[in-house]
């Protein structure tokens, strides 16, 4: 069965109901789409929660080496890594019970996107959440 992104209004949705976004491959330089998007969510009130094992804070957020570090609930995984390095970060996403799997643009695994969606994830990919949140919520 090939993938296919929920529809605009699905992801409107999840976007009004998350509050927490766990971002793995958040870096801490400012010239890197990471932090940039990152750092527009947290502006636009989402709780951005890095995880990158080689920093300490990002964004005023203590940073977690991985997802199972994260001493609270996630809604959205927000994944800033090669689509060859996804898989293991879908089945930590299922295991801390996350809500979304989000693929940043040009991000795409399908294995990935299976362990996901048969853990019980809403999955997208191939898209930003930046602009994704931009056009579908414009006045947050």
């Amino acid at each position: 069965m090939s993938f296919n992104n929920p529809s605009r209004e699905e992801i409107k949705s999840i976007l009004e109901k998350a509050a927490n976004i766990a971002v793995v491959g958040l870096s801490d330089n400012p010239d890197r789409t990471s932090h940039m998007v990152s750092q527009a969510m947290q502006k636009r009130g989402y709780r951005i929660i890095p995880v990158n094992p080689n920093a300490d804070q990002i964004l005023g957020e203590k940073c977690y080496a991985s997802l199972s570090d994260i001493p609270e609930p996630v809604d959205i995984v927000n994944v800033f890594r090669r689509s060859e390095h996804t898989v293991p970060v879908a089945r930590e996403a299922v295991s801390i019970g996350a809500k979304v799997f989000w693929l940043q643009l040009g991000i795409i695994n399908e294995e990935a996107a299976q362990i996901a969606r048969e853990g019980g994830l809403e999955v997208i990919m191939d898209r930003c959440i930046k602009v994704e949140d931009s056009i579908l919520r414009p006045n947050r």
